[in-house]
């Protein structure tokens, strides 16, 4: 073979390199990804996605399109076990994510993939009461009282539940001073609960629009969503005396990552949750941010109230779970009593 004939191959060659690197590029660049939620952060993504949209463009060149599934954090944590493709989750609560560890489609080490323990902003459970609180519910006593009917969404499969929960426990166990107490009146108010959505927009449906209750107990953004952006005159929120601090915690969902090649895209959309521009869209849809400056710019929408964490009250999430929530625990062995 001639030396010219020899070079023209070469460059032949280097130039099908470069074609099938190319191919290889854009075949791997995701066209989107899929956001496994839980029900009541459907408002803050539609805020969210388009702002990382336009992030990813600028820093990346690209384009992407995110896609989302909403529902009952721990049937959402469920789905993506059990096949949903999703990129990445941002569930609320800790246990949905270790559940995800055991099925092995989420690292182990996912709290500290991210700032604050993976946790983008907190939220806490208060009261939402109709008009004028006709049965003048200010605190978790009242939530057991004769003749109170109490939404809340199923703790089995719902963050939002299961936070509800936790938080009357631990106010219990300070003012009765036992969790034997704590369980007897947990008892009690879920004695009161008429109905159980999967998830927490499915309880705000049912106080809202079917006007069952006196009271539906839910996260902060969800009671201020109704009372400033969605229905005013018709409802109220009350702050107890004591809740819970709420730290919905995100993480990529590595199985799905590694498959579709999406890991750099997903992680820049986890990491974006954690800018500034990011937590002023937390703080607009009254999730409390991590962000010091923005939290005090908006400090108006977040009224001061007393919470514990979880872990420094009630102990450890996997033990918690253990004990209270999987079948045959102290949640079903209480509402069990009220069958």
């Amino acid at each position: 073979m001639s030396i010219s004939r020899t070079l023209s191959w070469f460059g032949t060659f280097a130039a099908f390199l470069v074609i099938a690197s190319i191919t290889v590029l854009a075949q791997g660049a995701p066209a989107s990804i899929l956001n496994a939620s839980y029900d009541v952060s459907r408002e803050l993504y539609k805020n969210i996605n388009p702002a990382f949209v336009a992030h990813w463009k600028t820093t990346s060149g690209a384009d992407i399109e995110l896609k989302q599934a909403h529902g009952g954090s721990t049937k959402q944590a469920q789905s993506v076990a059990e096949g949903l493709e999703a990129d990445v989750v941002t569930l609320n609560q800790p246990t949905d994510l270790d559940f995800l560890v055991s099925k092995g489609v989420v690292n182990e080490d996912w709290r500290k993939a991210f700032p604050n323990g993976a946790s983008p902003y907190t939220t806490t459970s208060i009261f939402l009461v109709r008009k004028g609180n006709p049965k003048g519910i200010k605190d978790w006593d009242d939530l057991v009282k004769s003749g109170i009917s109490v939404v809340i969404p199923n703790p089995k499969t719902s963050g939002n539940g299961r936070y509800t929960y936790l938080a009357a426990w631990g106010y219990a166990q300070d003012k009765l001073g036992s969790p034997e107490k704590a369980r007897e009146f947990v008892g009690q108010l879920f004695a009161n609960v008429p109905v159980f959505d999967g998830g927490g927009r499915g309880a705000t449906t049912t106080f809202t629009q079917r006007a069952i209750g006196d009271v539906l107990v839910t996260f902060e953004n969800e009671a201020a969503l109704i009372k400033n952006e969605v229905d005013g005159a018709n409802f109220e929120v009350v702050y107890p005396s004591l809740s819970i601090e709420a730290a919905p915690p995100v993480a990529l969902v590595t199985t799905v990552t590694e498959k579709r090649g999406s890991q750099a895209a997903a992680k820049a959309y986890l990491d974006f949750l954690f800018t500034e521009d990011a937590q002023a869209l937390i703080a607009k849809h009254n999730f409390r941010p991590r962000s010091e400056a923005v939290l005090k710019a908006n400090a108006a929408r977040f009224p001061e109230i007393k919470t514990f964490r979880v872990e420094d009250k009630l102990g450890q999430w996997a033990e918690l779970q253990k004990t209270h929530f999987t079948d045959g625990g102290i949640y079903d062995q209480i509402t069990a009593k009220q069958k």
